[in-house]
């Protein structure tokens, strides 16, 4: 008994550490596991359950010990990625544009703009930015809040400063503002541009009419307009797109009213924020009643339909949207029709269950995803390709994210299951291959409890193993192979 129980176990250690053909499939999960890829070409190889993993296909490389590191490379678009307890650390490369980041605080980036010439980027976020290339008029440095300049950094070209907030500047095309004790006082310049404000008591801003020439040599008007506030909120009013054929007026004296009012729509809100709103507008043919607005609303008209008492029911649709809930957020219903594409989603309490149903009105191809959190996750492709994984308590959340992917899911991943639609192969993952079966239309293939248990049946019979020794081989009766096809 004892010297079986040794042998046994010798076979186990064998098979596991040295199995036969690495080259071709061999499943001794959670141990090791070499397999084709269901869904695709190639090959995938897990080693102690979840804690290492490598694939291969076509261009692409990637391994990954998850959660602490992975990394990826696709030869043909020269890109490289890598991650370090994601999101703690990550490195992207595609070409010779690269970034480096921890934790959104700490960032290294480094690429060429479209003339060729490099850019080096270092950011210690919020405090120190730094850029460095081969055009030193683009270099700056920022030392917050003491002293520095920025370029094309938050949505603005140019941005200056001096022991923020006393004093700050920033530009956005041809357009200065300068603060004085952020946000509290500023000036601002342009072309045909001025105004300023000190905020609450006053403000006012002034645009004539201007023309400039786009980067396709066409000349443009660039529309004026013209704001003013006192004690904001209490009172604003502004004129916008003036010099057009389609100028706006605005105006709000609150709580007591506010209004728009232009050749496309006009609308008036009485004792805003809870009184009654009153819209009608004439570019897209509808009228609207908000008793208050938003929580209560009624339209109707060919371009929209409302009918709205939040949170207990809601409908609005036009020609291309529909949105309804009822009981928000228990139930909510979305849907998007834009030629070609058809999209459908709906969500039971937020995340809990949504399904996604997209439809290509040309092709009828389909895509569908399922998620019920935080139990599975079922995805079907355009071609008809599905893959099933239960648990999953980050994939509905932060669908089609490949780091969550790579990092995280083979932790949790309890069962998987594919199927590949245009070869019919398909594939069974339980507890990290512990169990693990393979189908094509000619073969099936099982594997259970490191290789212990082993079954295959193809055309040429059926064979078994135990304790990965040969148990023998069946031929394969004309009527099993015929059925099994």
């Amino acid at each position: 008994m004892v010297q079986k129980t040794v042998i046994c176990l010798l076979a186990l250690g064998v098979g596991i550490l040295f199995p036969p053909s690495r080259a071709g499939a061999w499943s001794a999960g959670p141990g090791f596991a070499h397999f084709p890829l269901t869904l695709t070409e190639g090959t995938r190889t897990e080693i102690l359950g979840p804690l290492f993993q490598s694939e291969q296909r076509d261009e692409f490389r990637q391994w990954a010990v998850p959660p602490v590191c992975s990394a990826g490379r696709t030869t043909e678009a020269d890109r490289v990625d890598f991650d370090l307890l994601y999101p703690v650390l990550t490195y992207d490369r595609i070409g010779s544009e690269s970034r480096w980041q921890i934790l959104q605080l700490f960032s290294w980036a480094g690429g060429e703009d479209q003339a060729g010439a490099a850019t080096r980027r270092f950011t210690l976020f919020p405090l120190y930015f730094q850029q460095r290339g081969d055009q030193p008029e683009e270099n700056y440095t920022a030392l917050f809040p003491l002293y520095g300049q920025l370029r094309n950094r938050f949505f603005r070209d140019e941005i200056r400063f001096v022991l923020f907030p006393a004093y700050s500047q920033t530009r956005k095309q041809e357009v200065v503002t300068h603060n004085y004790l952020y946000p509290l006082f500023h000036r601002r310049e342009g072309e045909g541009l001025r105004g300023w404000q000190c905020w609450p008591l006053y403000g006012t801003e002034y645009k004539t009419t201007t023309v400039r020439t786009n980067t396709w040599d066409d000349v443009e008007t660039l529309p004026g307009h013209e704001k003013r506030f006192v004690l904001w909120p209490l009172y604003l009013e502004q004129w916008l797109r003036l010099g057009t054929e389609q100028p706006e007026h605005h105006q709000a004296l609150l709580p007591f009213y506010s209004y728009t009012r232009s050749p496309q729509r006009d609308s008036t809100t009485y004792l805003w924020p809870l009184g009654l709103t009153l819209t009608e507008d004439r570019e897209r043919h509808y009228r609207e009643v908000g008793a208050p607005w938003p929580f209560i609303v009624f339209a109707r008209g060919p371009g929209k339909t409302t009918s709205r008492v939040w949170p207990l029911f809601g409908h609005a649709a036009n020609a291309h949207l529909q949105s309804d809930f009822y009981l928000w957020p228990v139930y909510k219903y979305n849907r998007l029709q834009s030629a070609p594409l058809d999209r459908e989603r709906t969500r039971l309490l937020f995340f809990l269950y949504s399904r996604v149903n997209e439809h290509h009105t040309e092709t009828q191809a389909r895509r569908q995803s399922t998620d019920l959190w935080p139990l599975f996750t079922h995805r079907r492709d355009f071609e008809g390709n599905t893959r099933v994984q239960w648990l999953a308590p980050l994939e509905p959340l932060v669908p089609n994210n490949k780091s969550i992917e790579r990092n995280w899911s083979p932790l949790w991943s309890l069962w998987r299951a594919e199927r590949n639609a245009k070869t019919g192969a398909a594939s069974q993952s339980l507890l990290w291959n512990l169990y693990r079966q393979e189908t094509t239309p000619e073969t099936r293939k099982r594997s259970f409890l490191f290789g212990l248990v082993q079954h295959e049946f193809d055309s040429h019979g059926r064979r078994c193993r135990l304790f990965y020794l040969p148990l023998g081989r069946r031929p394969a009766s004309a009527d099993y192979v015929s059925g099994h096809r």
